[in-house]
């Protein structure tokens, strides 16, 4: 079996959903699990929701709720003119709808939300659309049944960034939808929602459908497992930012997990961590054009100097100094235990004998982190940066790609450069500003000036 995982922008109204029924059509030989992610910009609308809500603003919250509901109603009405299924779902999706809005009137009264109540409304998109997108694959002939997430994906109750429980997620995945694969019936079931062993609705975090797909193909040691989205795979750098980015038809498993880490928007950093465990490959692939080689990631492709380039923006460095930090034990264990203390997550390490630099994210909560680290040397903040990730398997093999990098690199200043301890990533700190031009740069020294 297979595991086809279809984003936003693959089920965003009718006609997409219509090309990812064709898609699966095509594939229904090799037993397809179909994994879909909320109609494009839903997620955000429902977060948006419940801030109005819990704001007070109870009036437009409903208004809101309102036009979620009328947009789910017309891709019914458009996907289902002709089927007999038609009233039924109407009622399913507007059950959903009313308990958004119950929801919305409890928050208003209330005045704050949890974290508990932010995930059953954020999830209430992953419910709609596949109840959606397998009604509409019955109506193309295609024997679709819908799976309720909530009762294959158990987690534990982290709400917002839930941790799934993969023995139980293999228990369920056997019991519920590997029977109906068996009976010749493709399940539909949404991304990113799970639910704690209570039952009570938890999500995987952002990007989370990307996650669910590798945890069922995991599960039941698909064939392989299929990413849907709106670009022709992963490609050598942004291509909003490089006109003349190139596809990577192959890729290894850590290459991909880097550049999703740093800055590739196509993947969710955690999203091969199943698969490579078990070593399923991972395609990505572009639904509105299906006919396309797309990226296939894998332990077996190729070795290269460097593969890919990616970009992560709105980064601050921290530098922590201190000459007590000379020869002095425990020093670099007392300040990352800092960090952990204050939840902030630190991307690039930088260490000499008397400080320690660090970057983190621009929206990470500082205040309170900032005062704690002072206490154990002087600290400075450089915000405005970015991080730029030369990534391939091979960079450190020798001194050529990173002499390429330096040299393309001119007269821009670099704040920090670091090589990842698996030697595969090449991060450059620099000027936020610089990065358009930076990407550029390093784009045509490695990639369009390089002889075949």
């Amino acid at each position: 079996m297979i595991i086809s995982k279809f984003g936003g922008t693959s089920v965003a109204d009718a006609a997409a959903i219509v090309r990812t029924a064709e898609i699966v059509r095509g594939r229904l030989a090799r037993r397809p699990i179909v994994v879909v992610s909320a109609l494009a910009g839903v997620t955000n609308a429902l977060l948006g929701i419940a801030r109005q809500a819990s704001e007070g603003h109870f009036i437009s919250a409903v208004s809101s709720v309102q036009e979620l509901r009328e947009r789910h109603l017309a891709e019914v009405d458009a996907l289902l003119q002709h089927s007999s299924e038609r009233d039924d779902v109407t009622s399913e999706i507007s059950v959903i709808f009313d308990e958004l809005a119950s929801l919305c009137e409890a928050l208003s009264v209330l005045g704050f939300i949890t974290a508990r109540s932010l995930d059953a409304i954020a999830g209430m998109g992953e419910r709609a659309s596949s109840m959606l997108v397998a009604a509409a694959f019955r109506a193309r002939g295609i024997d679709a049944v819908h799976v309720d997430a909530r009762k294959v994906m158990i987690t534990d109750a982290s709400f917002g960034a839930a941790e799934p429980q993969t023995e139980s997620i293999a228990v369920a995945a056997r019991a519920i939808v590997a029977p109906l694969v068996q009976d010749g019936k493709v399940p539909v079931m949404g991304g990113y929602i799970g639910a704690s062993t209570d039952g009570i609705t938890t999500t995987l975090g952002r990007g989370g459908s990307d996650y669910s797909a590798s945890l069922i193909g995991a599960a039941l040691q698909a064939e392989s497992i299929e990413i849907w989205t709106d670009v022709d795979g992963m490609l050598t750098a942004d291509p909003r930012v490089v006109p003349g980015a190139r596809p990577i038809e192959q890729i290894r498993f850590d290459e991909a997990s880097e550049l999703a880490s740093f800055g590739a928007k196509v993947l969710h950093p955690a999203t091969i961590a199943p698969a490579v465990r078990l070593g399923i490959p991972v395609w990505i692939y572009n639904s509105r054009n299906p006919g396309g080689h797309g990226t296939r990631i894998t332990f077996d492709a190729p070795r290269r100097s460097v593969t890919a380039i990616a970009a992560k923006r709105d980064t601050t460095i921290l530098r922590v100094a201190t000459g007590r930090m000379l020869f002095q034990p425990g020093f670099l264990r007392r300040v990352f235990e800092l960090f952990d203390e204050h939840s902030v997550s630190v991307d690039v390490v930088a260490t000499s004998e008397v400080s320690v630099s660090v970057t983190v994210d621009d929206t990470a909560p500082l205040d309170v982190l900032l005062g704690a680290l002072r206490q154990v040397g002087d600290v400075s903040v450089e915000r405005r940066r970015a991080i730029i990730s030369v990534v391939g398997s091979g960079i450190a093999d020798g001194a050529s790609a990173m002499g390429a990098v330096l040299r393309a690199l001119g007269h821009r200043r670099i704040h920090m450069l670091s090589l990842s301890a698996s030697a595969i990533n090449l991060t450059i700190l620099l000027d936020d500003a610089d990065v358009p031009d930076a990407m550029r740069a390093l784009h045509a020294a490695l990639f369009e000036d390089v002889t075949p």
